[in-house]
């Protein structure tokens, strides 16, 4: 068994014989010395093979390549002063080798695996297995590692118990798409992948265990983007005859405990804000809350404008708001800005309106047409100076949050606003209970159908109800969310009526959830936290793939095994299922 870690021999283990392990990171060839940087998870040592004390055949010193495994044995000695590495933490000390044993050859490899310089994703997932030998990703699951393992001990010290759910479940589509798996023994049925635990956490509290969580793997078949994966992991958990309180309190002091363990950070009390607050002042209920620049509202001051193109929105019941870029009107000009404009219409805003105030004056398109009083009461509102560039959305409210909210964070890292050290942790509360779904022309559960509203007198009006449920925000990001959940079955009927569904509905999507909690079902509420996306901010990445040892591409395939794939005929048979060409579904 490997002994010794490479990265961790000092000049105070100067004298002794060690045995070490490793890959060959870097060699260098001086001609009857070879040097060579031998790396294992830990760091990096370099060892020495001088044709006069290796007792091997010096050839087989002067066979090694970049990535051939290898096994030495010789005396750690000190460094020459000229030689010595203040870059690395072993650099005073070396290893004289005497004997050297390959114990694998390598291939030339398709990338260096020393580089901390990026390299072409797909290479790298397909290589995942050379990729995962550099530092950064070393790194990033070591991260990942601490996290877990906090979060279990401090579980563990809150009386929690961990419980595994199942994998193969049913199908209960109120969120995103199911990831469908075929049963062989029941041909025609299939099982879904859970897209998390909901329904079982809670069964567990109608099963007693008071206290449950899990680490727990879950799937949605869904559009990828940078920090979404198919298959994710939660820090599931959820809590009998608990509040909100209880679990914002608890879960705080957990995410405190873990950037204490990872970051040595003492965090303070995280805000709290309504998520009506969170939309109206930054178009988002996930705010990045590290800078300014908030949205600011237009609708009162521009009510009765004769402009058609504010005036037509207000009467329609839409709002208009805007952005004021400080002191940095100058950054931007018109071709900038029709940039932007493009920018906003892929979130649905059908143009951009701006103004620049220079040399005590408006500028801009708008200035020409918009009266006076109106520009005055915009400079006075807002505190309007001279090199500010004033953005202007009208539209419906969500068009409006979508577009304002994402080019905020769109030009404040274009204008390096935000203080990347910065962690500012944000509870949102007080959500809406209800979404209105364009696509399916009705009211859908803004989180999921058992969440416990906050009035039920407030059902009938679906726009203005709001639930007792909270997400936690993390530098813009939603790090997880949670709320109590309706333990009553007369309150769950009240809901699945104002859903729309239908006893059939709730029989056949959720018939034995339903009655479990005939049985005396507790209080309880719960949360679940993404953990790859709490790594990645740990580990100052926007990638989430980096904290994922093997992760899928945009398109959801697995390049290094080459998921999805074909399956055999036979395979297919077994199951009872035909597959259906495309240009018969068309």
């Amino acid at each position: 068994m490997k002994e010794y870690k490479n990265g961790e021999f000092r000049k105070k283990d100067i004298g002794n014989v060690y045995t070490v392990y490793g890959w060959v990171n870097k060699r260098r060839d001086m001609g009857g010395v070879i040097f060579v940087d031998l790396r294992d998870k830990s760091g990096f040592l370099q060892v020495v093979f001088n044709r006069g004390f290796l007792k091997n055949d010096f050839a087989l010193a002067e066979s090694l390549k970049n990535e051939y495994c290898l096994k030495v044995k010789g005396e750690l000695i000190a460094r020459t002063p000229e030689m010595v590495n203040p870059k690395i933490p072993t650099g005073e000390v070396e290893l004289m080798v005497e004997e050297l044993e390959i114990l694998s050859e390598a291939s030339a490899v398709p990338f260096n695996i020393y580089d901390d310089k990026e390299i072409n994703e797909n290479i790298a997932l397909k290589y995942r297995y050379l990729d995962l030998r550099r530092e950064k990703l070393q790194n990033t699951l070591k991260v990942r590692h601490e996290i877990t393992k906090t979060v279990r001990e401090y579980l563990d010290n809150h009386d929690f118990t961990e419980v595994e759910t199942p994998i193969l479940c049913k199908s209960t589509p109120e969120g995103a798409r199911d990831y469908i798996v075929p049963s062989r023994v029941n041909k025609g049925s299939f099982y879904a992948l859970p897209q998390s635990p909901q329904i079982f956490k809670q069964l567990l509290m109608v099963g007693g265990m008071e206290r449950y969580y899990q680490i727990a793997k879950c799937f949605r078949d869904e559009d990828l983007r940078a920090d979404r994966q198919p298959e994710f992991t939660q820090i599931d958990l959820e809590m009998s005859f608990a509040n909100q309180e209880d679990v914002i309190n608890l879960v705080e002091g957990m995410i405190k405990a873990v950037v204490k363990k990872i970051k040595g950070i003492d965090l303070p009390e995280f805000a709290r804000m309504p998520y009506k607050e969170a939309m109206d002042r930054f178009g988002s209920d996930k705010p990045d809350t590290r800078f300014g620049m908030e949205l600011l509202d237009l609708t009162e001051i521009l009510r009765g404008t004769k402009m058609n193109v504010f005036q037509n929105v207000i009467e329609n019941g839409g709002i208009v708001k805007c952005l004021i870029v400080k002191n940095n009107g100058d950054k931007y000009s018109r071709s900038d800005v029709e940039h932007l404009t493009d920018f906003v219409k892929i979130y649905g805003a059908k143009g951009l309106a701006w103004l620049k105030y220079d040399n005590d004056t408006f500028n801009g398109v708008i200035a020409k047409n918009l009266e006076n009083e109106k520009l005055e009461l915009m400079k006075e509102t807002y505190h309007i100076t001279n090199n500010d560039l004033i953005l202007i959305v009208a539209d419906k409210k969500k068009v409006v949050y979508d577009a304002l909210g994402a080019l905020r964070l769109k030009i404040a890292n274009t204008l390096n606003l935000i203080d990347k050290d910065k962690l500012n942790f944000l509870w949102v509360v007080d959500f809406p209970m209800f979404e209105y779904s364009e696509t399916e022309g009705r009211y859908k559960a803004t989180h999921h159908p058992f969440t416990m509203p906050a009035d039920l007198k407030m059902l009938d009006d679906k726009e203005n109800c709001l639930s007792i449920a909270y997400d936690i925000v993390l530098n813009g990001y939603e790090l997880g969310g949670g709320s109590v959940r309706i333990h009553n079955p007369k309150t769950q009927k009240i809901v699945f009526d104002a859903l729309g569904l239908t006893e059939e509905d709730i029989k056949r999507k959720f018939g034995f959830f339903i009655e479990a909690f005939k049985y005396g079902a507790p209080p309880h509420a719960g949360l679940a936290i993404g953990l790859e996306r709490f790594t990645m901010l740990m580990c100052g990445t926007d990638n989430i793939k980096d904290v994922i040892a093997f992760p899928k591409t945009q398109s959801a395939s697995d390049l290094m095994s080459e998921a999805p794939n074909e399956v055999s005929m036979e395979q297919l048979k077994e199951l009872g299922i035909s597959l259906v060409k495309e240009e018969e579904n068309a």
